[in-house]
């Protein structure tokens, strides 16, 4: 399929060919959930911790003798029901990381990009830089381009100016084509894609290549 490509400045200038695996496939709803899923899963880092009462420093010794005091029955001192006891049922430290298999992953992203492509919020523009990293510069550019929403921008490479740009703006995202969040992108108001990034995604979730790799 064909798209306009378009200029810093906003204006159609030639077009553009996608693989239509990859920006016109059929929409999996599942996958696309858990990409998501795994993506909010892995970034909790699951430190969170509490003591029982096998931790709690104290005495194993019984407080006092089982009858005659008058007292309720006590087996030591790092009871949950006293001051000071272990906690019942805290959190300990886990991991919290789900793996997900490459080709469902490749396949949400594909999802993901067709869906935009179909709502109309991926632009492809021509390749730029900002040589001076500097914040003004980058926004000068993109409200040329789409409106001050959630923004992604996809990248053919690791651009540190652009990037560094891109930092002080808390409504954009700054990505590589071969490191995208699924996340980022579904949540993404507006999805610009450099013309460079646009060529290697052509090849880089098809579904061609996932056949010779496996």
């Amino acid at each position: 399929m064909e798209t306009k490509v378009f200029s810093v400045q906003g204006e159609e200038i030639r077009n553009i060919t996608l693989n239509d695996e990859v920006f016109n496939c059929e929409v999996s709803d599942s996958a696309i959930y858990y990409a998501i899923n795994s993506e909010l899963a892995n970034r909790r880092i699951g430190t969170a911790s509490v003591k029982n009462r096998k931790l709690v420093r104290g005495s194993n010794a019984k407080p006092w003798r089982q009858k005659g005091t008058g007292n309720a029955r006590a087996g030591d001192k790092k009871s949950p029901l006293w001051v000071g006891g272990g906690t019942t049922f805290g959190p300990q430290p886990r991991d919290y990381h789900v793996r997900m298999p490459r080709k469902m992953k490749r396949s949400a992203m594909r999802s993901i990009l067709s869906k935009k492509l179909q709502a109309d919020t991926i632009k492809i523009v021509e390749d730029f830089s900002v040589e001076s990293g500097k914040t003004r510069d980058l926004v000068s550019i993109l409200k040329n381009l789409v409106k001050e929403e959630r923004t992604v921008v996809v990248l053919q490479g690791d651009d540190s100016m652009l990037r560094r740009a891109g930092k002080n703006i808390p409504w954009l995202k700054v990505q590589s084509y071969n490191r995208l969040s699924a996340h980022e992108l579904f949540y993404g108001k507006h999805i610009v894609v450099m013309e460079s990034a646009a060529t290697k995604l052509n090849d880089f979730f098809a579904k061609s290549i996932e056949r010779g790799r496996s």
